[in-house]
This record gives C-alpha cells, structure tokens and sequence, in this order.
C-alpha cells in the first residue's frame, strides 16, 4: 500500500474513532483493535499530525494521579472524514 494512502487512512481511522466523543490514546487503540492494529507510537504520531493539522483539539486531564490527553474531532476533521466517504464512493 502507498506510504501517503496508508498514512491517509489511519487518519481517517482515528477521527472516526473520536467523531462521536472524546478520547484518549489506549481507548482509541482498544476502538479500532477490531479493525486495525496500530501500535501505541504509531497512534500517537497520528494524533499529533491530526492536531497540528487542527482536525483535533487536546484537552489534558489529571487521572489517578497522572496527566491523560482527551483528543476531540474538529469541524475540518468532520469535514476530512466527510471528503474522505465521497472519496471512497
């Protein structure tokens, strides 16, 4: 598979993974375990791109203790997944 369709589709894997609620890095990798494997660096480099690109915004929780990041979709990663289903069509 092409590096950049590859790379394409994992983002539109993680925003339709957080399209309908907030998130965090092990809940999304247990939401799409059925469907993809994506290892914990691999998501997270994809999280990061996603938010650099402003698809996603990040919220930083304290929980039990530690800091966990709440990733939520933005209108342009509404927008990357709505290009994306017309693309596939």
């Amino acid at each position: 598979m092409d590096i950049q369709m590859k790379r394409g589709l994992l983002d539109v894997c993680v925003l339709r993974a957080i399209r309908d609620a907030e998130s965090y890095g092990y809940q999304i990798l247990k939401d799409l375990a059925p469907c993809i494997h994506l290892t914990e660096s691999t998501l997270y480099t994809v999280l990061r791109r996603l938010e650099k690109l402003l698809m996603l915004t990040v919220r930083t929780v304290e929980y039990n203790g530690r800091l966990r990041k709440y990733y939520r979709i933005t209108a342009l990663g509404r927008k990357r997944l709505e290009d994306f289903r017309l693309e596939w069509r």
